[in-house]
């Protein structure tokens, strides 16, 4: 069966289901004002990979990631760039999309926008009113008050004493507490606004995860996914107004990945220090970033850097080595490899512990790389691409992978290798050895690692 680590209890639970054989996710998506980062890529990956292996197990997922197309930041570039916020938004949501296609992604069953999700926000704050739960402010924006919400600060662990002792109200705040936080903003000159009960204005961050969720997957569903930096405060607050809104629980459990980290800091706009995808995929083959993510536990902090990434393409390409030069026609199910799989999904059952599963890929490619039997290479290349499969990984042709890359416009073609090579074997025809060590030598130092056998060169990329 399989366990995940609820954030919520702390502990590892076996997951169960609203719905037998169903599950209902909703993850926190991507705020569109600039190209994502590495660090979107990562929950993107995570998340992508989550839904992969649960459907690969029989079950039915239905899959939600919202995208917040209204926020002060869309609106602060706006007014930085001198552009519409809804171009702001619809030009990064369309870029977000793209870098979704290009990490091989599978889409969302639903990927609501918060600006379509405008009635439900208002009802659900309506109801907040209704309840006692938010308030209008002096300055007329509409506060959640925390008061009410006995068990705030349960999913962070944080004591709201030590909170409200931490805090303070800025001077424009027409807060209660300091730990209100604002449902709805009156309008400003030139902003965004729609019509509401207590006032032209729009909605607050924390407001809209909770009507798209609740809209798209019901008031109470199974699983709620995102970054390790939306735990507080931005899912803290879901709970508490989703809660007080419907008198039902929220959601039963809570998955949150960890930081990428540069330099030991979180990868952040804010800080100055991130990298796009765009900027990593010139470099590097999708898959390669996908396994680089993958070959750490999801909940544990992420380190990036290039000799990291270098050295996770490498790893993929020992992989595809083995898949490339085992024979068709093998049987994954073969009675051989059955504590292979044993592992595998032992691994994966343990709180997706990918790491886990990859070293058993690794195991079964030095068993076939070893092997002179013909049949057992071609049984563990074909249970290799099946596991892979389940999260992801080893969907390529290998040599279509070994001989690609990044998306780095100075890399050399293949069609310029392929003639490379061409001239390399007619230099060794003619014993011009010479010649041959130089174009090899260009190669090596263009990246590419050529392998001579009996049956001819093959080469791949570092």
């Amino acid at each position: 069966m399989l366990h995940l680590y609820n954030s919520l209890s702390r502990t590892r639970e076996p997951l169960q289901t609203i719905e037998p054989g169903v599950v209902r996710l909703y993850v926190c998506g991507i705020t569109v004002y600039d190209y994502c980062h590495l660090g979107h890529a990562r929950f993107l990956i995570v998340f992508d990979m989550f839904v992969r292996f649960l459907r690969s197990q029989g079950w039915q997922v239905r899959y939600v990631r919202n995208v917040t197309d209204i926020d002060d930041k869309i609106i602060k570039r706006a007014a930085d760039t001198g552009v519409d916020a809804s171009e702001i938004a619809a030009r990064f949501t369309t870029a977000m999309s793209e870098d979704e296609a290009a990490l091989g992604l599978v889409a969302p069953d639903v990927e609501p926008k918060a600006t379509a999700h405008i009635d439900d926000i208002i009802a659900m704050i309506q109801a907040l009113l209704d309840k006692g739960a938010a308030y209008v402010g002096d300055n007329g924006d509409v506060y959640y008050d925390v008061s009410t919400f006995a068990r705030y600060g349960a999913l962070s662990g944080r004591d709201t004493s030590e909170l409200r002792a931490g805090a303070r109200i800025a001077v424009n705040e027409s807060k209660d507490d300091p730990l209100d936080f604002v449902l709805w903003k009156p309008a400003k000159d030139g902003e965004p606004a729609w019509d509401a009960p207590w006032g032209a204005g729009r909605p607050g961050w924390h407001i809209e995860c909770s009507a798209m969720s609740t809209c798209c997957l019901g008031q109470t569903f199974d699983i709620h996914g995102g970054g390790l930096d939306l735990q507080f405060p931005h899912h803290e607050n879901e709970i508490a107004q989703s809660e007080a809104a419907t008198g039902k629980p929220y959601v039963g459990l809570w998955m949150h990945n960890g930081f990428v980290t540069v330099d030991d800091e979180k990868m952040s706009k804010s800080l100055g220090n991130f990298l796009t995808v765009r900027d990593v995929l010139a470099d590097y083959d999708a898959e390669a970033i996908r396994y680089f993510v993958l070959a750490t536990h999801y909940r544990s902090p992420l380190a990036y850097n290039g000799p990291a990434m270098d050295a996770a393409g490498n790893a993929l390409s020992r992989l595809y080595t083995t898949l490339r030069d085992a024979p068709h026609g093998g049987d994954a199910r073969a009675e051989a490899l059955a504590d292979d799989r044993a592992r595998f999904f032992a691994a994966m059952h343990d709180d997706l512990n990918t790491p886990g599963a990859i070293a058993v890929l690794f195991d079964l490619a030095r068993r076939a790389n070893r092997s002179g039997d013909e049949k057992t290479r071609a049984d563990i290349a074909d249970l290799m691409r099946e596991l892979g499969a389940t999260v992801g990984l080893l969907g390529q042709e290998p040599q279509a992978f070994l001989q690609g890359g990044g998306q780095d416009e100075s890399a050399l073609s293949a069609a310029t290798i392929e003639t490379m090579l061409e001239s390399r074997r007619d230099a060794r025809r003619n014993k011009d050895f010479a010649t041959a060590d130089r174009i090899r030598d260009e190669l090596t130092a263009a990246g590419i690692t050529l392998e001579d056998s009996a049956d001819g060169t093959k080469w791949r990329r570092d």
